[in-house]
């Protein structure tokens, strides 16, 4: 055997006992691997008996207390329902002796209907025995004494009505009347407006009576053509240096006075001239009333108007009633309102807006059928008026309810204005025919007289017959007389009702 083979034989057994040794200790550390793991196994079923034993020592711990707990909660439940069923008990025993009292005064009640029924049976025999004696004694039937009784008690009735009414109407007058002279006397100091009449010329006057022949041209070709273009009357008679002009437009009969005018100062007097000087006259008057409204409306305060009411009331400018100028009339009219409304605390600019715009019909009524009242109120409501001055320009004159404060003062300041000495005039057939309505209408009532009107209508005074009319009716015919005369006559300011009832006895010694 060589070397070689020695070797082979060696490394052969290198690797067997290597493969051994490597071998015993792979089985040397199993088995320690196994000896921890039994270990670990111990520990650790030791650690979980320990670990098992506290949990459970922990579960009875828990479980007492919640007993314990629980016992507790149920000894309070306990306590509670105790006190609630005494509770109960109590009130068991108070209603059951309440219903006993219930019993004894429902036999008490029974008992004392009883005994009240007896009576008024006895109390109806007593009646009837007193009635049949009493009717035996007054010779009358019970239907005729009701009547009697009946009467006087109508007679005390009306005398005590009419001396509540009397006393009652007193304290309210004087009172009312006391506020309302204050408030009336700041609203008017406070204005402190100009004179209101104004009269409205319908007269030109031409320095001689020549020019009548050239205003009329040869065969009246002028006067025709004057009137066409105008619209207007123009009366050319003997008058001595005037002619007139009529229309019921009074801004036509304005332009018609301006043309003639500047005709006449011109000289020029024929067709074309005419023409011209016609135009020229609708531009100025329509620049005056746009002015003039405008005016107003700066005057008065009262703001965001709309144009073309701007312009209406510069028609008012041309517009009189009675002699009184009304656009004057309307912006005293709204001066007052708005002192009045604040002196009652109200809103002043409403009060103003309605009082300047109340009489804006009388612009146009010449144009549309119906009262001006009823005519402005339209005109304002198709222009988007607020509603509430609408209805004040429709109430003012009664033609509808007043449904606000403000209405009802732009009806005071209107009468006020109108009212106002020398504010107005009247035409004396007019104001004749007032008077003799108003003393016909006091006339008319039974009992009356002799009635006298006074104070140029602002009084009326009636004599009754004393023997039919007492002291009692005479208050009640005041207040008759005076809603008869306010749903029956127009007139302005107020009237004072008066009665005089007087007796007299007369003889002559001889």
């Amino acid at each position: 055997m060589g070397p070689a083979l020695y070797v082979m034989i060696g490394l052969a057994l290198g690797v067997v006992l290597g493969f051994l040794v490597n071998r015993f200790l792979i089985a040397g550390k199993v088995n320690q691997a196994r000896l921890a793991a039994e270990r670990a196994l111990t520990d650790a079923e030791k650690q979980a008996e320990t670990t098992r034993k506290e949990m459970l020592l922990e579960a009875k711990d828990e479980i007492f207390h919640l007993k314990a707990q629980a016992e507790e909660e149920v000894k309070e439940r306990r306590k509670e329902l105790t006190v609630l069923e005494n509770r109960l008990l109590q009130r068991e025993e108070s209603i059951e002796r309440r219903a006993e009292s219930v019993d004894k005064r429902e036999h008490q009640l029974s008992s004392q209907v009883g005994q009240i029924a007896k009576r008024e049976r006895d109390l109806e025999d007593a009646i009837a025995e007193e009635k049949s004696r009493l009717e035996a004694t007054a010779g009358m039937t019970s239907d005729q004494a009701k009547a009697v009784l009946i009467e006087r008690i109508k007679q005390d009735v009306t005398h005590d009505a009419a001396v509540l009414i009397r006393e009652t109407e007193q304290r309210a007058r004087e009172e009312a009347d006391r506020k309302a002279r204050n408030i009336i006397g700041i609203a008017i100091g406070r204005v402190a407006a100009d004179h209101t009449a104004e009269s409205t010329v319908s007269v030109v006057h031409i320095p001689s009576d020549d020019l009548k022949g050239r205003i009329i041209g040869r065969e009246g070709r002028n006067i025709r053509a004057f009137e066409q273009l105008t619209g207007i009357n123009l009366i050319i008679d003997d008058t001595p240096e005037a002619v007139i002009l009529s229309s019921f437009d009074p801004v036509r009969r304005e332009v018609g006075r301006i043309t003639l005018e500047n005709l006449i100062a011109d000289g020029r007097i024929h067709p074309a001239r005419i023409e011209e000087m016609f135009k020229k006259a609708e531009i100025l008057v329509e620049q005056q009333i746009h002015e003039a409204g405008e005016q107003a409306v700066f005057d008065s305060g009262v703001h965001n108007l709309h144009n073309d009411l701007v312009r209406t009331l510069g028609r008012l400018r041309y517009r009189t009633s009675y002699g009184q100028n009304v656009l004057k009339h309307s912006l005293e009219v709204a001066h007052v309102a708005g002192v009045m409304a604040s002196e009652l605390g109200l809103d002043p600019t409403l009060a103003k807006r309605a009082g300047l715009l109340h009489d804006l019909g009388k612009a146009i009524d010449h144009e549309i059928e119906g009262p001006h009242a009823v005519i402005g109120a339209d005109l304002a409501r198709r222009l988007g008026e607020n509603k509430e001055v609408v209805h004040c320009i429709e109430a003012h004159h009664g033609d509808v309810e007043p449904q606000t404060v403000e209405a009802v003062l732009v009806q005071a300041a209107d009468a006020i204005s109108a009212a106002r000495p020398g504010a107005r005039r009247e035409t004396l057939e007019s104001y004749i025919k007032r008077l003799e309505k108003l003393e016909a209408l006091a006339e008319s009532h039974k009992g009356v007289e002799k009635s006298y009107a006074m104070q140029a209508g602002r009084e009326v005074r009636v004599m009754v017959k004393p023997d039919e009319i007492s002291d009692a009716d005479a208050t009640v015919l005041a207040r008759e007389l005076a809603k008869q005369i306010e749903d029956e006559l127009q007139y302005p300011g107020q009237i004072k009702v008066m009665i005089i009832r007087e007796s007299r006895a007369v003889e002559y010694a001889k």
